[in-house]
């Protein structure tokens, strides 16, 4: 994680990144996936994008900030600075393409990369 905090900025949102990835994991969030300008080489990203697989989490044990998806996931950016999606979930009602397969895809459709975070093995 350490490459993408180069500037304070980004330090900022890696700060809130890591703190969404440690509430995934306290629920049982094994897998989280990253995506966006934050792990481009752009110097200062807005926010980051994310979603996490949702198998084996435990809801009642959940920050509801991470279930919150109203006014443009407004709650989630002021408390992790980013925004945090359910894998599975339609990112795209006309396609039905879900977001793990969106994040994976640039606006022309073209296969890119994103990075995937074993939430077990975070430090």
């Amino acid at each position: 994680m350490t490459r993408y905090g180069i500037t304070s900025h980004r330090l900022e949102l890696l700060a809130g990144l890591r703190a969404a990835l440690n509430s995934l994991r306290a629920a049982g969030c094994r897998r989280a996936y990253v995506d966006g300008s934050f792990v481009s080489a752009k110097h200062t990203p807005g926010d980051f994008d994310a979603c996490w697989e949702v198998a084996g989490v435990n809801l009642d044990l959940l920050d509801p900030v991470l279930l919150d998806f109203s006014g443009r996931r407004i709650a989630q950016k002021a408390k992790y600075g980013g925004e945090l999606f359910i894998a599975d979930a339609i990112a795209e009602p006309r396609t039905g393409r879900r977001y793990l397969h969106f994040f994976q895809h640039d606006g022309a459709g073209r296969p890119k990369g994103i990075v995937a975070f074993s939430l077990g093995a975070l430090p």
